[in-house]
């Protein structure tokens, strides 16, 4: 099992778009091959960035199957928007 971390920094004012958008996509992620899990949380100090965590079977099942899925573009559509820079991605497992 691996989590996906994505930054992302949204435009200023746009902060409940984003919110929106992310919570009506959750369930896209929810559905996709190999997705556990979904959350998002906003910075307390920083309230236009965020961090989008999704727990997935492989990283494969999130950079190749849900990424060229329908649901990713569905995805982009609800927050693209959104972004003030594309997100910053990364994988991570749990070590201890």
């Amino acid at each position: 099992m691996v989590t996906e971390f994505a930054q992302i920094e949204v435009k200023p004012g746009m902060e409940s778009a984003f919110i929106a958008g992310a919570a009506k996509s959750r369930s896209l992620f929810l559905a996709a091959e190999g997705c556990f899990g979904m959350g998002v949380q906003r910075s307390v100090e920083e309230p236009h960035k965020f961090l989008l965590m999704a727990q997935w079977e492989s990283v494969d099942d999130h950079m190749v199957t849900f990424r060229e899925s329908p649901a990713f573009q569905e995805w982009r559509d609800n927050v693209g928007h959104c972004f003030a820079a594309p997100p910053v991605v990364w994988h991570g497992q749990t070590v201890i």
